[in-house]
């Protein structure tokens, strides 16, 4: 049985369709002081419960552990939680002495109550280290293929980073044509960040600019403002988390369209990460 957290619906909904799995009725209560509380169909008893939730939030955190907790006390035969986007994953180090390894302390909280653990596209794949229990990565960048216009101009997939570079091939292969480049990252300072061009030509050339988290926007918006002429530029991120006006400032530096999955379900989320995942269960 499907039981899903309250900012997955959709894409559980879509992940039960991909599976033919029971979606269980989960209801979300608060009390007055703010502390939630969930609820889910007894007749998880027996079965198989998969957890479907992303973690952007704090809140969301512990919604989790709840859904666990009740499938558990509820008589699951197994609990594996998917985590479709997980928050907290890019703090997979501590920053400065006296700071914690938060990416860890989460995993192992989540642990507790869990058999296995699917998470799609983590930050780091390092992240899957931290769990105490079976974890592994599912990729759904192939999906961001779909919603692109199928007449691109001798297309260029580009990554953020080097170290990136995997996830715009995914997407270029999926796609079927084009080729893949970077960006040049350049640390100014400890805090100071700033994206630049590679060499590739980009003038008359379509740009696909892909990245798993798209979070402020603001070095992504920048390195496109500084591309050489290309004819149009598109977005393909996983986790479209786009804060506060992160849509605004990649649509001032000339990005036509956005697509995400439904990772974050969102007004950008074009393609569901569902089949990705329900190949991985």
């Amino acid at each position: 049985m499907l039981l899903s957290g309250s900012s997955s619906q959709s894409l559980a909904a879509a992940l039960a369709a991909a599976t033919g799995e029971r979606l269980g009725d989960v209801t979300y209560d608060s009390f007055p002081d703010g502390e939630q509380l969930v609820t889910v169909p007894p007749a998880v008893d027996g079965e198989r419960a998969v957890i479907v939730a992303s973690t952007q939030t704090s809140d969301a955190h512990i919604e989790v552990l709840q859904l666990q907790d009740a499938a558990r006390d509820a008589g699951a035969s197994e609990i594996i939680t998917v985590l479709p986007y997980m928050g907290y994953a890019r703090q997979d180090d501590a920053f400065d002495p006296g700071q914690p390894v938060s990416a860890r302390a989460v995993a192992r909280a989540i642990s507790t109550g869990t058999d296995r653990v699917l998470t799609v596209n983590p930050h780091e794949d390092g992240v899957l280290e931290c769990f105490d229990v079976p974890a592994a990565g599912v990729d759904a960048a192939p999906q961001l293929a779909a919603p692109l216009p199928a007449d691109l101009t001798d297309p260029v997939f580009l990554s953020p980073d080097h170290g990136a570079t995997d996830l715009a091939t995914s997407v270029r292969d999926a796609y079927g044509t084009g080729v893949t480049d970077h960006f040049q990252k350049v640390r100014h300072s400890g805090s100071d960040v700033t994206i630049e061009p590679s060499e590739i030509q980009t003038a008359g050339r379509d740009v696909v600019v892909t990245d798993d988290i798209v979070a402020t926007g603001t070095t992504m918006s920048e390195a496109i403002t500084a591309l050489d002429d290309p004819a149009r530029v598109f977005v393909a991120t996983v986790h479209p988390l786009l804060a506060g006006n992160a849509r605004l400032k990649l649509a001032r530096a000339g990005v036509e369209a956005v697509y995400g999955t439904d990772t974050i379900e969102c007004a950008v989320s074009e393609v569901s990460a569902a089949p990705a995942i329900a190949d991985a269960l």
